[in-house]
């Protein structure tokens, strides 16, 4: 059975004006990959409404899972939930639940709990809270949507929480050879070698370094022992590598 597949929604102006680097597609795509839920796909909008509803409407019904980080804080253009629940069609508001989960943090801190910090209680009807550690203000899943914080730091907490409730399949695991000859001296060889390893996937990654060059070759699967395989036959291929 082939494993779950996963697709994320990065929602932000700030990732798209380049002022902010996303570091969370790389933390997900690794924490997937060893559960067995394979990344298919990375997606980048804006902070408009119907760009985010119609990516996840998409993406939802393209891919067994889909992630989405950022636009869930206190401010106006945190508008993330409100699309969420559009693109599901069902009502949001103020959620006892996570208004309990607000005010017990705040009150904690000595900090009002303002008409702001309330926005981060909105959550859709039927959703099931995600846990946040770091900041208390939760994220939350609804359908097959799991729907977290933009913060680096956030984000990997309420991955941790998501993760260990899904059902995963085989890990994907990975072999690297360094090849120090063009590609298209490696090109035929390993189109041959892909077709007859079709359980596998095959990448060739060109470098340019200290006056040498190559291409490190990644062979991806499931199946340790056909992985093992094609790599001897990659390294037979070019004894020299």
């Amino acid at each position: 059975m082939p494993n779950p597949t996963a697709a994320m929604l990065v929602i932000g102006d700030e990732i798209l004006s380049g002022r902010t680097r996303d570091a969370n597609m790389h933390h997900l795509a690794g924490q997937l990959t060893s559960v067995g839920i394979d990344l298919k796909e990375v997606r980048v909008v804006s902070d408009d409404r119907s760009a985010i509803i119609s990516a996840v409407q998409a993406l939802s019904s393209a891919y067994s899972h889909v992630f989405t980080s950022g636009g869930i804080g206190p401010t106006h253009d945190d508008i993330t939930a409100d699309c969420i629940a559009a693109a599901f069609d069902t009502p949001i508001d103020v959620r006892d639940d996570a208004r309990a989960v607000l005010q017990v943090h705040y009150d904690r801190s000595g900090t009002d709990l303002n008409a702001a910090r309330l926005r981060m209680a909105r959550i859709p009807d039927g959703a099931a809270l995600i846990d946040n550690p770091v900041s208390a203000a939760p994220g939350f899943t609804l359908g097959n949507v799991h729907v977290m914080a933009g913060v680096p730091s956030i984000f990997t907490a309420m991955v941790a929480s998501v993760l260990p409730t899904l059902t995963g399949g085989d890990p994907l695991i990975s072999r690297t050879l360094r090849i120090e000859r063009g590609e298209g001296d490696i090109a035929g060889p390993l189109g041959e070698l892909a077709s007859a390893h079709p359980e596998l996937s095959f990448g060739s990654y060109p470098f340019q370094k200290d006056g040498r060059y190559g291409s490190n070759i990644v062979i991806r699967g499931t199946d340790a022992a056909a992985l093992e395989a094609a790599l001897s036959a990659l390294s037979a291929a070019f004894p020299s590598a």
